[in-house]
């Protein structure tokens, strides 16, 4: 393992500058130079390896490329969003190395004449700070294919004995975001690059031009990270820890660069300017190859495509569709809401603002909301490996808690009916038709289970009448037992209180 400073004393020592390279996947129905299915867009999730493909994505001789027009509109969508400038004439380049997962070993991307350039975007960090990140530009390319290596114990490239390439992703519509250099965050970089990502995601979910699962790789950061003596102007060598994919990994990676590079430089070694790789299980970064600059890539303009130049219509037209930004929309919702700091931050850290803002919508109370997302439905998701929003739409939510504000449902049998409007089983009104779920509130049936617990307990009801109320629990417990908890245990409490007052 590296040798670590403490992370505080390498702050003493020296100033972080971050800057931060997110890739977009474009949720188009197909990639980005050619018409096979886009793996990004969740009609295509679960094709085989190597069933999204064609000539172009290949690198066949004599295949042509053919810009994607709604990648290009998705875009200029995002760059707006993030504040830049649209340029009114861009053009795409090769970019030039070995890719084992590109069969045409180049990729075509946007070099010197990006689609959107300098802007700027608003990042809340937890506490409420807002920190305004620099972005440089960003521009179109396409995705590389995936390797899987086989033979090892670990999954990654050492040790394995072979490697299977699946092209699907290959051609997959990107967009790269590429900030400037981040200066003045200090002791916060970790945290301002997390908040940074789950931004860049909250954007591109509320443009709808991105699925922006991290999960599935729809969100991708590259996290450069140097260091320089306090006081000092020129920059350290940067590292460039590649594809990271969480938020919380992200927070890691740099905070783990920031006391490994203190470490190094306070013994009076160099930092090597190389890619680096993040190992989640073991919190650490290891070294991939040395770092090219943009001369060793060759850039030069891609011969098969034309500049894209969208016109003003076009720029205006997709400014005027612009939604509420993320940062605005959650200040926002959180006063409208009522929601303290850490009952809001639950919600976003969850990416669960859309589904509790539709569950209100749909008639349900804030709270209530809130506590149906991030509790049992957030729990049954972990369980499954799926998505909150996978499992239950708004209105159903929203439904269930109307039954239980009716009365018709306690938690408990609440939880059950969305257990089975979850398994396909109807809407929650259904389930507890066909399940008989409803809560007992016929006084008869209650009056008669409420005999048999104080004839199985004769020595509580006297309790009772000597002033310890509390004992009623017994009966309670019995009762709502012998009913399968469908009782309404307030109307037990008051008929039990009534006999011992009769």
């Amino acid at each position: 393992m590296a040798a670590l400073m403490d992370y505080d004393k390498a702050l003493e020592i020296f100033e972080p500058v971050i800057g931060l390279e997110v890739h977009v996947e474009l949720n188009t129905r197909t990639k980005m130079f050619s018409a096979s299915g886009n793996p990004a867009n969740d009609e295509f999730q679960g094709a085989g390896p190597n069933t999204l493909v064609s000539p172009v994505d290949l690198g066949l001789p004599g295949s042509m490329p053919t810009v994607n027009a709604e990648a290009v509109r998705k875009s200029i969508s995002l760059g707006l969003a993030l504040g830049c400038s649209i340029a009114p004439s861009s053009r795409f380049a090769r970019k030039n190395y070995f890719y084992p997962d590109l069969g045409k070993n180049y990729q075509i991307s946007q070099y010197d004449e990006p689609i959107a350039f300098e802007g700027s975007v608003e990042v809340e960090l937890e506490d409420g700070t807002i920190f305004t990140v620099p972005i440089e530009r960003a521009h179109m390319e396409e995705d590389a294919g995936k390797l899987t290596h086989v033979g090892g114990s670990t999954g990654r490239i050492q040790g394995a004995d072979h490697s299977l390439v699946d092209y699907n992703r290959a051609g997959v519509p990107l967009v790269e975001i590429v900030t400037h250099p981040i200066f003045g965050a200090e002791h916060r970089a970790p945290e301002l690059a997390k908040a940074y990502l789950g931004t860049i995601r909250d954007i591109a979910r509320s443009l709808g031009i991105s699925e922006a699962r991290m999960e599935r790789g729809n969100v991708r950061c590259d996290a450069n990270v140097s260091l320089r003596p306090r006081g000092a102007e020129k920059l350290g060598t940067r590292t460039e820890t590649k594809n990271v994919n969480s938020m919380r990994s992200v927070e890691r990676a740099v905070r783990y660069e920031i006391r490994r590079q203190a470490a190094i430089l306070a013994d009076g070694g160099t930092i090597t300017q190389e890619t680096r790789h993040w190992h989640e299980d073991t919190g650490e970064t290891s070294p991939g190859r040395p770092k090219s600059d943009a001369d060793d890539y060759r850039y030069f303009p891609e011969p098969d495509l034309l500049p894209v130049a969208p016109s003003e219509e076009l720029i205006e037209e997709l400014r005027a569709q612009l939604p509420e930004a993320p940062a605005v929309k959650r200040r926002r919702l959180k006063a409208e809401w009522g929601f303290t700091d850490l009952e809001f931050q639950d919600v976003a850290n969850g990416g669960l603002t859309d589904v509790v803002e539709q569950t209100i919508a749909a008639g349900a109370a804030p709270q209530s909301a809130r506590k149906w997302w991030t509790g049992e439905i957030t729990r049954l998701a972990n369980a499954a490996d799926r998505e909150p929003a996978d499992m239950v739409s708004p209105a159903h939510v929203a439904q269930l808690q109307q039954l239980v504000d009716a009365g018709t449902l306690t938690d408990k049998l609440a939880r059950q009916v969305l257990e089975g409007v979850i398994a396909g089983e109807g809407d929650p009104q259904q389930v507890v038709d066909a399940r008989g779920l409803a809560v007992v509130s016929d006084d008869g049936a209650l009056i008669a289970a409420i005999d048999d617990a104080l004839a199985a307990q004769p020595d509580v009801m006297e309790k009772i009448k000597g002033g310890k109320v509390q004992a009623a629990g017994a009966i309670i417990g019995a009762v709502m037992k012998a009913m399968k908890g469908q009782a309404d245990a307030a109307r037990v409490r008051e008929l039990i209180l009534e006999r011992a007052q009769a």
